[in-house]
C-alpha cells in the first residue's frame, strides 16, 4: 500500500504539470496578433482543403488538429512529411493550403518540404515553437507556439509545447468555424453517430414521457394524493396543472423531502403549497442537446423538465436526464 507521502508527492507533480501547461497556453493566447488573423484569411481565401503535417509528437498533434478541422467545417488531411517526398504530395489539389507543426522549426523533413509546397502554390502556415527558425522564415503566417520549458524535470519530453500547439490548432479551427457560420445543424451532419450525434439529431418529443406516464395533480389536491401519484408513476416528479391543462408548477422528490423536514403535520398541505411555480420547461420540438443544457448549465442542476407547448403552455409530458442518456445510447 502506497504511503500518504507518496500520494501527496504524486498529486503535487500532477497538479504542477497541469498548471505549467495551462500557463503556457495562457501566454500563447496573449501573443496572438495579426499573424493569427492572417492565417485565418489564408485558409478562408483558399477553395481547397488544409493539409496538416508534422513529425514525431508534432505529427500526433497534427492528426488531432485534422480531426477537429474536419468536424468543424474545414476539410483537412494529414500528410506525413517523410512520405510526402515519396509520392504523397499527390494529395494536393489546386487551392489547398498547408499547416506545418514543429517545435524546433528546424526539422529536416519539413524544411525540405517547403520548396515543393512553393512549387504547388500552397500557402503555408506554421505553428512553430521557434518563431525565429529556418521554417518560420519561409512561412506565409506564423503562430508562436514557444514555451518557457516542458513539464518534465529534464525539460525534454514534449508536454507544454504539444499542449500549446494543440490549443493553437483548436483556436484556428473554432475561429474558422465561426467565420464560416458553421451551425449546430452542420455539426450534426458530420456527427450522425454516437451520443453527440443523437443529442443533436433527437427532439424532446422522441425521448419524453407522455402525460399518461407522468404523475400529475391539480393545485388543490392534497400532498397525500401527490405522493400516491408519484408512487404510481415514479419518474422523480409530479406536474401540477391548472384546470385548463396548463402547467402551474412542479413537485420533485427533493421538494417532498424538504417539506417533510419543515413540517411536522403535512395533512393540511396541498400541491400548490409545495410546488415550484413556473419551473424551467422545454418545448417538444427542442433538440435533446438543448434540453440537456437547460438541465446542466445552471448553478443548481435539475434532472427533470416538464414539456409544454410553446404556443399555449399546455402540459405535454416530462423529460428526465436519464431519458436523454438512454436515448443517446440506443440511437447513437
Amino acid at each position: 500500500m502506497e504511503s500518504v507521502e507518496h500520494t501527496s508527492k504524486w498529486l503535487a507533480c500532477a497538479r504542477a504539470t497541469m498548471q505549467l501547461e495551462s500557463e503556457a497556453i495562457a501566454r500563447a493566447a496573449t501573443r496572438l496578433d495579426g499573424g493569427f488573423c492572417g492565417a485565418v484569411r489564408l485558409i478562408l481565401g483558399q477553395p481547397g482543403k488544409v493539409v496538416v503535417t508534422g513529425l514525431g509528437k508534432s505529427g500526433h498533434i497534427a492528426r488531432k488538429i485534422v480531426a477537429t478541422l474536419c468536424s468543424t467545417g474545414t476539410p483537412a488531411v494529414f500528410l506525413h512529411p517523410t512520405e510526402a517526398a515519396h509520392g504523397d504530395l499527390g494529395v494536393y489539389a489546386p487551392g489547398d493550403s498547408t499547416l506545418i507543426l514543429s517545435k524546433s522549426g528546424t526539422t529536416r523533413e519539413l524544411v525540405q518540404l517547403v520548396p515543393a509546397l512553393g512549387e504547388l502554390g500552397s500557402p503555408i502556415i506554421g505553428i512553430l515553437g521557434n518563431p525565429a527558425s529556418p521554417l518560420a522564415a519561409n512561412m506565409d503566417a506564423v503562430l508562436d507556439a514557444s514555451v518557457n520549458r516542458e513539464a518534465d524535470p529534464s525539460n525534454l519530453a514534449p508536454t507544454a509545447s504539444t499542449s500549446v500547439a494543440l490549443a493553437l490548432g483548436d483556436a484556428l479551427a473554432i475561429t474558422l468555424m465561426r467565420a464560416r457560420n458553421f451551425t449546430a445543424e452542420d455539426f450534426q451532419r458530420w456527427h450522425p453517430g454516437g451520443a453527440l450525434g443523437a443529442g443533436l439529431r433527437l427532439r424532446v418529443r422522441q425521448a419524453m414521457h407522455a402525460p399518461s406516464e407522468v404523475a400529475w395533480v391539480g393545485c388543490g389536491e392534497s400532498l397525500r394524493q401527490v405522493v400516491i401519484a408519484m408512487t404510481v408513476h415514479p419518474l422523480g416528479a409530479a406536474c401540477v396543472l391548472n384546470p385548463d391543462g396548463r402547467l402551474a408548477g412542479l413537485i420533485t422528490d427533493g421538494d417532498l423531502r424538504r417539506t417533510l423536514e419543515k413540517h411536522d403535520d403535512i395533512r393540511t398541505l396541498h400541491a400548490a403549497d409545495v410546488m415550484t411555480p413556473a419551473p424551467v420547461t422545454v418545448d417538444p420540438d427542442a433538440r435533446v442537446l438543448d434540453a440537456l443544457r437547460l438541465m446542466e448549465d445552471r448553478p443548481s442542476q435539475i434532472s427533470v423538465l416538464p414539456v409544454v407547448s410553446a404556443g399555449d403552455g399546455l402540459f405535454l409530458g416530462l423529460l428526465r436526464l436519464h431519458d436523454i442518456y438512454q436515448a443517446a445510447v440506443f440511437t447513437g
